[in-house]
């Protein structure tokens, strides 16, 4: 009988019609939900929240990459302006293998920068500033997360320390004898890194070993075996780094060279961007012994309160040198900076404080002229200053707030040019007090002066 039929019959309510093409329900068969109640969302996101511990780790972590990446934009601009220290030019060098580095910390013309090798910007450097290039190197290497680029500071860091120990004869390696390390640079200068690393266990076995054998010849060898490494590591590095850089000029594709404003600052490190001379027809020194020299002052940088000084000025017209028609005249190159700071007198420290520092003013110049090629090395290079309109020395035509200047003329002999550069007129000092010593000196082809002006002092 029908369900709804029987349901009539029987005083009940009708079932409800079931749909035909619906599924049916098997009572063998059943879903049904957990009575085991789940996880909490408070329990579900336990596992996101950190102890303490945990915490602190992660803020110094955190610290540390703010830090590290703020010192690299510190190196990016001071190689941009031409007032990078040694460390700056290191750091340079890494941005095109530097895999965390942030693409809009790039600006368009870092890619014409030449890069200088690492090993190269290492030497030559002054005990004081092996001292300070390695504190700076720690620091680096400390914050570094990068494999690849610890390996980089640490090899350098090796190399910095082997420096060190040559120039300071307090030192072992300073004492030890010439012809012992050049016979050591001898056996270890051929091989790779493969091999270096090789006969490094070759090395350790026998210092552990129980023969009779001359321990500190070993001991020597393995050290330099060390410094061997980290500059097979360094020249690998570098590699990568002169391939990455090709491949964007390449990527690139050719440019037109942009003009350089004659009154901008050039790289040190961008030998062609430096200012020519004003006079038509006249070239300037390009021999390998004056790069070489360029290339070594270069590598000593700039400090915090120097620039980098190319006011090249038009020499006074003289009557050209008897020498004119047997040499080719070439004018010399150089790398001068200027020193700049703040003069706290009654009036700045009235109207300013170092919060809000009064303007910068000229405080001293570092003239380093290359003369490497001099005919008559005899006679050294001399110079002159030159006062316009009639002006004494002592005598003062500028209005007020403003500061006579004057021109510093470079006199060689054949084959070079003189050369001359404005400068601000005020009294040297000549004394020798720490930092602020006169120097005046011509060695192995560069005449060097370096002075700073006399500070005068008020008093009621």
């Amino acid at each position: 009988m029908d369900p709804g039929r029987q349901a009539m019959i029987d005083g009940r309510r009708s079932p409800i019609r079931r749909n035909v093409t619906s599924a049916r329900v098997d009572a063998n068969n059943r879903i049904s939900k957990s009575t085991k109640p789940g996880p909490s969302k408070t329990a579900q996101h336990a596992t996101q929240y950190l102890t303490a511990e945990e915490q602190s780790r992660k803020f110094v972590a955190d610290e540390d990459k703010f830090v590290l990446k703020q010192s690299k934009k510190k190196a990016d601009i001071r190689v941009r302006e031409g007032r990078a220290k040694p460390i700056d030019r290191l750091a340079f060098n890494l941005r095109y293998i530097d895999e965390e580095r942030d693409v809009f910390d790039d600006d368009e013309g870092d890619i014409d920068i030449e890069l200088d090798s690492p090993e190269a910007t290492v030497q030559g450097l002054t005990l004081t500033q092996l001292q300070e290039l390695e504190s700076d190197i720690s620091s680096y290497h400390i914050l570094e997360t990068d494999r690849r680029n610890r390996q980089y500071w640490e090899a350098l860091r090796t190399i910095c320390a082997d420096f060190k120990s040559k120039i300071d004869t307090n030192s072992r390696d300073g004492r030890v004898v010439k012809s012992v390390v050049d016979d050591i640079d001898r056996i270890l200068g051929p091989k790779s890194y493969d091999e270096l690393e090789a006969l490094e266990k070759q090395i350790k076995a026998k210092l552990r070993s129980d023969e009779n054998i001359d321990t500190d010849y070993w001991e020597q060898l393995l050290h330099h075996l060390l410094v061997w490494k980290s500059k097979a590591t360094l020249a690998r590095i570098y590699d990568e780094i002169k391939d990455k850089r090709a491949e964007r000029l390449k990527a690139r594709g050719p440019v037109a060279r942009r003009q350089q404003d004659p009154t901008s600052i050039p790289s040190p490190v961008v030998h062609s961007d430096l200012p020519r001379s004003p006079q038509p027809g006249a070239s300037e020194d390009a021999s390998n012994v004056t790069n070489a020299l360029y290339n070594r002052e270069a590598a000593k940088g700039v400090s915090e309160n120097e620039e980098i000084f190319n006011a090249e000025e038009q020499v006074p017209a003289r009557s050209k040198p008897q020498w004119a028609g047997i040499y080719k005249a070439r004018k010399p190159r150089y790398f001068n900076r200027v020193q700049m700071g703040y003069e706290w007198n009654k009036y700045n420290q009235t109207h300013y404080d170092h919060d809000n520092p009064p303007p910068k003013v000229v405080q001293g110049y570092k003239f380093n002229i290359f003369y490497p090629d001099l005919v008559d090395k005899t006679k050294a290079p001399t110079f002159k200053i030159i006062r316009e309109h009639g002006r004494r020395r002592g005598e003062s035509f500028a209005a007020a707030g403003e500061t006579d200047t004057c021109l510093i003329l470079f006199i060689a002999g054949p084959p070079y040019e003189d050369i001359a550069f404005r400068i601000v007129d005020r009294e040297w000092d000549y004394s020798a007090k720490r930092d602020r010593g006169f120097k005046s000196s011509f060695e192995k082809g560069i005449l060097q002066l370096h002075f700073q002006f006399k500070k005068i002092f008020y008093r009621k």
